[in-house]
């Protein structure tokens, strides 16, 4: 039998149990935050759901259950009572362009509506008369032209509108531009001009330009149009840094990154106003005929002088990707799209079509294929990571093999290369992402039926490629690791759509019984690959998953609270999912109303 312990020694074990109890609080830090009673979607390695989190000077402090939460808690700490509600980490858009988004937000613009001719120049022309003092020789710049969903269009439409002004009109896949004749004129576009390298100008039939203008041809207007002032600018990037904090988005690549962009941001961050992660990629102009090593130090240069270091719970700038056009886009009416086999072309009538391949693949690669491997080996050996725009599978398949040559270059290097859209991809390069640890950066919202996958594309691919649009599916189950990046302001910032259309592959109800049903034949993806690929995934792609992207203790504090829980509501109703609150390094940057 035990013996009882005498006075001295019970006195001992008080005193020895207050000193632990002391130590251990003492240990254990005050959390400033504590959101408790939720589903709180981790996107850990076990995709595990939580009750409840405590935020620390800008990080996670813990993640667990609603007592173990409690210990962290003093007479300070705000608690939030979530009341069931879902909590998960803020998104990370691997691909956008905040600055091109929030200047365009500035601007006469189309809102990416279905027009019919006679609206746009309705359209058009109500701009037009509402700055009537630029009249004779103002500049009007239009954007947001959802060109594939009207007729053909040539300078003949704008040159009938009431003005004397200089127009241009800027698509909103960002890759063509109507100009009017006065435009042309100005910009010396004639039918003697030759195209640029990456670029097509097209020609009516007596030869003359036609208005439309493809990628590099439409370059020169840059010098002509005014400039933003510094005031501008900053409140480009403050209506874009507000748009995205509605949406939950906490991280970001700037996809095509320009020195007003960096100088814009950079101003903000000075000034506090930073309220998401920037990482920028500036872009390499296909154009620049200086060596390898000359074009990556202008990059280089760029990231010295706008790079602010080691990432913090405060949200700074990083310059550490480089942007690449590998080709255009494969959607009609521009068909810039670098092909391994031809378009297909009409041979019939509009009435009884007779479709069969054509003679053109599209351009060649914007890069020479020995140029591109050059670049990409220069940009491992600065730990710089590639990101290339490719649309086409010959696009896709010549950017594999650029980075399967800087691979065995630089075996050791952690560079994490980037293929954006990948919209046609050879099934023999499907294996290749996973082989070669490419990133595909996939906008979920284009996949689904509508003009552009429908009535300018579907028919000039084939009935093959057509089956294989957009194939996210088909790349997730051969091991790919799928980031996402919504290309803002290609389309209309809506994160919560495009990730019901990486669910269901179907667009909405409204936008008519043509555009019913399925895109082609590939699975699409769970609402978790979804959501991982809008988290953890392009954390991963932004070299910033050591801090970001999922909800684990030690990372920065970057979560959203949601008013519906997406891992449960049907899948058709992810898209009417709405961000009540939106946190970066523990700082509330947006809240629809009170928690």
């Amino acid at each position: 039998m035990r013996k009882p312990l005498t006075l001295m020694a019970q006195y001992s074990a008080i005193l020895t149990a207050i000193f632990f109890v002391v130590s251990v609080s003492a240990a254990t830090p005050k959390a400033e935050m504590i959101y408790q009673n939720g589903e709180i979607y981790t996107a850990d390695a076990h995709d595990s759901i939580q009750q409840a989190l405590a935020i620390r000077a800008g990080r996670i402090i813990y993640v667990g259950s609603n007592p173990g939460a409690a210990r962290f808690a003093d007479g300070h700490t705000i608690t939030v009572d979530l009341k069931g509600r879902m909590a998960m980490p803020g998104l990370v858009d691997g691909h956008m362009h905040p600055f091109q988004a929030g200047s365009k937000l500035l601007k006469c613009t189309l809102n990416y509506e279905p027009l019919s001719t006679q609206e746009f120049q309705r359209r058009i022309q109500a701009c037009l008369d509402q700055s009537l003092a630029q009249e004779p020789a103002g500049w009007l710049e239009v954007v947001a032209w959802f060109q594939q969903s009207m007729p053909k269009s040539s300078r003949a439409v704008l040159d009938a509108l009431k003005t004397n002004r200089p127009i241009i009109v800027r698509d909103s896949f960002g890759h063509t531009v109507l100009a009017n004749s006065k435009a042309l004129e100005l910009a010396h576009i004639t039918r003697e001009t030759k195209e640029p390298t990456g670029g097509a100008i097209e020609h009516d039939g007596q030869g003359e330009p036609s208005g439309l203008l493809q990628d590099a041809a439409f370059d020169g207007f840059d010098a002509l149009l005014p400039t933003l002032t510094p005031q501008e600018a900053q409140q480009a990037v403050r209506v874009a840094l507000q748009a995205m904090a509605m949406q939950g988005v906490t991280s970001f690549l700037d996809a095509m990154s320009t020195e007003e962009a960096l100088t814009a941001f950079t101003a903000m961050s000075h000034a506090h106003e930073l309220t998401a992660r920037a990482h920028f990629a500036p872009v390499i102009d296909p154009a620049d005929t200086a060596t390898a090593s000359a074009v990556v130090a202008k990059v280089v240069a760029l990231r010295q002088r706008f790079d602010q270091g080691a990432l913090q719970p405060t949200p700074t700038i990083t310059v550490r990707h480089a942007k690449l056009f590998i080709d255009g886009v494969i959607a009609g009416p521009a068909f810039t799209g670098a092909m391994l086999e031809p378009y297909w072309t009409n041979k019939g009538t509009e009435q009884n079509p007779q479709w069969s391949p054509g003679s053109s693949r599209g351009p060649d690669a914007y890069f020479p294929a020995p140029r591109l491997k050059a670049i990409l080996s220069e940009l491992a050996k600065m730990r710089i990571d590639p990101h290339m725009h490719v649309d086409g599978d010959r696009a896709v398949h010549e950017a594999l093999n650029a980075i399967e040559v800087m691979r065995k270059t630089y075996p050791k290097a952690d560079i994490r290369p980037a293929l954006a859209h990948c919209e046609i991809v050879d099934p023999a390069d499907f294996a290749r992402f996973k082989q070669l640890s490419v990133f595909p950066v996939l906008s979920m919202q284009w996949e689904k039926r509508a003009p552009d996958t429908v009535d300018q594309l579907r028919d000039y691919v084939g009935p093959t490629r057509a089956a294989l649009l957009e194939p996210a599916g088909v790349l997730m189950k051969a091991g790919a690791p799928i980031a996402f990046g919504s290309d803002w302001p290609v389309d209309a910032l809506d994160e919560w759509f495009a990730f019901k259309v990486g669910v269901t592959r179907q667009n909405s109800a409204a936008a008519g019984s043509q555009y019913a049903g399925r895109l082609g034949t590939d699975p699409g993806l769970s609402i978790t690959q979804v959501l991982r690929a809008a988290t953890i995934e392009a954390a991963r792609e932004l070299h910033a998953d050591q801090v970001t992207g999922s909800l684990e203790v030690g990372k920065f504090a970057d979560l959203i609270v949601l008013d519906r829980n997406p891992l449960t509501v049907d899948p058709a109703d992810i898209a009417n999912v709405r961000v009540r609150q939106t946190l970066v390094g523990g700082r509330v940057v947006y809240q629809q109303a009170p928690l």
